[in-house]
Order: C-alpha cells, then sequence, then structure tokens
C-alpha cells in the first residue's frame, strides 16, 4: 500500500466526519414527512454559497481531475478552454434560461420539455439522459475513481469502485439533494486547496526545489507547445481541439448543453430560494471555474515532464500524488476523494430524480410522497450497479476519458440545445420539430463518424447543431397546421424579467474581462 499510517488516518477522519455531517443535515423534521420536494430540490431552500459551491462539486469529479488532467498530460494548456468558456457560459445560464426554468417549476429537464412540447418529447429525452447518465457520467467517474485508488493505495480496482459507489449511497440517499448540496461546501474547499497544493509541490519537483515559479518557467523551456492554447491544422492534437472552431464552434454547443439544460447540474439552481440566489450561486460558480485549469491540468503538464513513460495518460495525476509528503498525500488524496463521491452522488440524486418523476410517477400517478422517494433511493443504488458492471468494457479501452465523454456525448447534444433553444425563445417550435432535431442529431453524428472520421469532434458538434437548427425549423413550419406550437413552457425574452443593473450583471462583465485577459496572455 502507498499510504503511510498518517494519510491513511488523515483519510479515515475525513469520510467519518463527511459521513457525520450528511447524516446530520439529512436528519428530518419532527411529525414531517419527506416529500419529492425535500428529496429531489432540497425543500427549494439552497441559498447562493451552498449552489454555486454544489455545482463545481458536481462537474469537478474524476473525469475532470483525471480525465482532464491526462488530457493536460497529452494536449497542455489547450484543454483549459473547456474551464475559461465555461465561465461564460454559466452568466449566459443564470441571466437568460434559468428564469424560464424557475417560472415553470419544474423538477426535472424533461418535465420542462413536457409542458413546453409534448409528452413523447419528454419521454425520449428522459430515456436519453438516463442512459447517458448512467453508462457514460457513471461509468467514467467510477471507472477513474477506482483507478485512482488503484494507483494511490494499490488495491484492486474492482474494490475501490465497490467502496465508492457504497460511501456515495451511504451519504446521499437518505437525506437526497439537501445533504449532498450542504456537504459540497466542504468538499469544494477542500478539493481546492489539495488541488493548489498539488500545483504547487509538482511545479516544486519539476524545478528541483527551487520554486513554484522557476518550476512554471522550466515547464514553458521544455514542453513550451504544452501552452498552445489554439492548434494549428497540421498538429497532432488538431483533431481534439480544432483550432478556432474552439473558439466560435462546437464547445459553445458542448458547454450550453452541459451547464444549462443538464440535470445534474442545474438541479441545483432549480432548489434555490429565488430567482436572485440561483444567479448570484451561478456567478459564484462561474469565478471558481476560472481557477479549475491552475488545479487540474497544470499537474497534468507538469507530470509530462516529470513522468515521460506512463502507460495511460489518465495516470498522471494519481503518480503525482505518489511524489507528495506523508500527510498532504492524505489531504489531496481526500480531496479527490471527494470530487469522486460528490459527482457520484449528484448524479445518482438525478438518475433518481428523472426517473422517478419522468418516467415512474406517469405509470403510477396516485402513489404518496414517500413511496416516490423509495422508488428514488432504490433508482440510485440500481444506477450505480449498473455502472460498475459496465465500467471497464466501456472505459478500459480509452487512453483519455474526458474525450470519451465527449466524443459520446457529442452525438446528441447538438439536438439537445436545439431543442431547449429554439423551444424557449421561439414560439412555432412544436413536438415534432423536436423530436426531429433529436433523431437529425444522433443520425447525422453518426454518419459524419462513419464517413468523415478525420473530422474533428468539435467540428462535427458544430456542423450537426446548424442542421439540426435547419431540420427542427422546417419541421415545425410543415406541420404547425397539426401540432400547436408555443406551449406552456415557452417565455419570450421581452417578457422575462432580468437583473440588468445589479450584482449578476457585474459579476458577469468581471468574468468576461479576466478571461480576456487569460486568454490575450497565452495567445
Amino acid at each position: 500500500m502507498n499510504l503511510a499510517n498518517l494519510d491513511i488516518a488523515i483519510f479515515v477522519v475525513y469520510v467519518i466526519g463527511l459521513l457525520a455531517l450528511a447524516l446530520y443535515i439529512s436528519r428530518a423534521e419532527k411529525n414531517h414527512e419527506r416529500d419529492t420536494k425535500d428529496y429531489f430540490l432540497a425543500s427549494k431552500s439552497l441559498p447562493w454559497w451552498a449552489i454555486g459551491a454544489s455545482l463545481i462539486a458536481a462537474n469537478i469529479s474524476a473525469e475532470q481531475i483525471i480525465g482532464m488532467s491526462g488530457s493536460g498530460y497529452i494536449l497542455g494548456l489547450g484543454i483549459a478552454s473547456y474551464e475559461w468558456m465555461a465561465a461564460i457560459t454559466l452568466i449566459i445560464v443564470g441571466k437568460y434560461f434559468l428564469p424560464i426554468f424557475l417560472k415553470n417549476e419544474i423538477y426535472t429537464m424533461p418535465q420542462y420539455l413536457q409542458q413546453r412540447f409534448d409528452g413523447r418529447v419528454k419521454t425520449i429525452m428522459a430515456v436519453f439522459w438516463l442512459a447517458v447518465y448512467v453508462f457514460v457520467n457513471l461509468t467514467a467517474v467510477l471507472w477513474l475513481g477506482g483507478l485512482a485508488i488503484t494507483t494511490i493505495t494499490g488495491v484492486d480496482l474492482a474494490y475501490g469502485m465497490i467502496f465508492l459507489g457504497l460511501f456515495s449511497i451511504a451519504y446521499s440517499s437518505y437525506g437526497g439533494l439537501k445533504a449532498v448540496a450542504y456537504t459540497d461546501i466542504i468538499q469544494v474547499v477542500l478539493l481546492v486547496f489539495g488541488g493548489l497544493v498539488l500545483t504547487y509541490i509538482s511545479l516544486d519537483l519539476v524545478s528541483d526545489g527551487k520554486g513554484v515559479l522557476a518550476g512554471f518557467s522550466i515547464l514553458t523551456e521544455q514542453a513550451p507547445e504544452k501552452f498552445d492554447m489554439i492548434f494549428a491544422a497540421d498538429s497532432p492534437h488538431y483533431i481534439s481541439l480544432p483550432g478556432l472552431s474552439v473558439l466560435i464552434g462546437g464547445m459553445w454547443v458542448m458547454n450550453i448543453s452541459y451547464w444549462g439544460f443538464n440535470q445534474y447540474i442545474i438541479q441545483r439552481a432549480l432548489a434555490a430560494k429565488d430567482l436572485a440566489e440561483a444567479q448570484k450561486g451561478i456567478a459564484f460558480a462561474a469565478y471558481l471555474k476560472i481557477l479549475v485549469p491552475f488545479f487540474v491540468v497544470v499537474p497534468g503538464i507538469a507530470a509530462s515532464v516529470l513522468f515521460t513513460d506512463l502507460d495511460r495518460a489518465d495516470q498522471a495525476y494519481p503518480s503525482l500524488m505518489n511524489l507528495m509528503p506523508v500527510g498532504l498525500k492524505g489531504l489531496v488524496f481526500a480531496a479527490l476523494f471527494a470530487a469522486i463521491v460528490s459527482s457520484l452522488a449528484s448524479m445518482c440524486n438525478s438518475i433518481s430524480t428523472i426517473f422517478t418523476m419522468d418516467i415512474y410517477s406517469h405509470f403510477k400517478k396516485d402513489k404518496s410522497q414517500s413511496h416516490y422517494v423509495k422508488v428514488g433511493r432504490i433508482m440510485s443504488i440500481l444506477a450505480l450497479i449498473i455502472a460498475m458492471i459496465c465500467a471497464k468494457p466501456l472505459l478500459g479501452q480509452f487512453e483519455q476519458a474526458f474525450q470519451y465523454i465527449q466524443e459520446f456525448t457529442g452525438f446528441f447534444t447538438p439536438g439537445i440545445v436545439v431543442i431547449f433553444l429554439l423551444g424557449m425563445f421561439w414560439k412555432t417550435m412544436n413536438s415534432v420539430g423536436a423530436i426531429t432535431a433529436a433523431v437529425g442529431s444522433a443520425a447525422l453524428s453518426i454518419l459524419f463518424k462513419i464517413t468523415l472520421p478525420a473530422l474533428p469532434f468539435m467540428d462535427r458538434v458544430g456542423i450537426v447543431f446548424l442542421a439540426c437548427i435547419a431540420l427542427a425549423v422546417l419541421a415545425s413550419f410543415a406541420t404547425r397546421k397539426n401540432y400547436v406550437a408555443g406551449g406552456t413552457g415557452v417565455v419570450s425574452l421581452d417578457k422575462v424579467n432580468f437583473d440588468t443593473t445589479g450584482s449578476f450583471n457585474i459579476l458577469g462583465i468581471g468574468i468576461v474581462v479576466i478571461l480576456t485577459a487569460l486568454y490575450a496572455t497565452w495567445w
């Protein structure tokens, strides 16, 4: 085992403390039966700081830390485009999308689609999201989390995944979203602190103890290609990050889908006290996203200098942790564990929410609130079991799990964004147009993947997105006499009460200024 007794003690104290806190938060009030709003939406009472912290904790998990560090090991700082563009995307989501979702008082994204279109669209997308969350997101987090535990502790990969699954269920299944969101505050503090410590130590190791600045300078000298933000067409990494398409093409589609219409992300904002609180939480998360590359991608770049012969790029982050001194290794391991279990818990809660509220309740309409909560808990456990079984067959053959996730979600993302954007801001859009966009997205993506294998997936996402807009518009116009368009879920821009003068707008301007400075620096 690679952990010293002190490291193990730190980790055990953290695990016990986290579980105790979750159970304390989850305690029910006397004479109060926990209902679906309590379990799935934290009683609609989350403050902005809990929303922002939980958004980041749900986002930064094994596929983000280990997977993106692995991409940093191979691609370099260019992969940070996902993070810095996500900060701008969060501001867009908070300003334009959240008012619509909160006005319609929804639990899930499929529920919004039912209000806007009809039950067919809701069911199709609910089944799709369940499949993606279980077979892509959940499996990736379990696989990479188990890989990290194996690399650091030496235990078998299967045992590592089982431990992660059991712990995430133990602290989240009873209290639901409230337990997840409030414990995420501690998770994020530890995650950021532990990540920055690892960055400091890795850069210090690169410079042989001469300090962080010296280490960073050596990285830029020995691996200058790792700091290219825009790859030329002749770069071997162009297929992963295709030049300017990253800034003006498909990455916007990927980011808007993930931050705006992804259940296990947006569910935190849906649980806010009100719109203002949700927007402040979104802005807080946007600022935290700016920090992420400094403690996720930079260690991966450092690993490319320290470890030149890794079997898999995803071993970069765990390998760095093995070089840390006793005590700090336990702290950073606890931070990594915090990120993994937080995302597992978030995904399981969202899977159970969609299954219970969008599928199960459709067939069992007259059950008690406690019955639906029980079904949600059972579904969380089943989802984890399925993901554990499928993790190795699905991810064992991929060198970069982060790229695997982006590649496969990219098949469906263009259609999702078209459905929501046109559904929210174009009244003529109807259910036929929505279904056409969903089917067209999968069909065209697979067609391009087979016929144009050299086409970067980011470019493919952008092209399919534009094609799906055209298909949805044509289908909606062709069937507008037969299907009612513009259901209760549509809200035109001029009818939404946006905060155009308050703190949210100022925060948004700040994000743009900071990101502009960062891009200018690296260019």
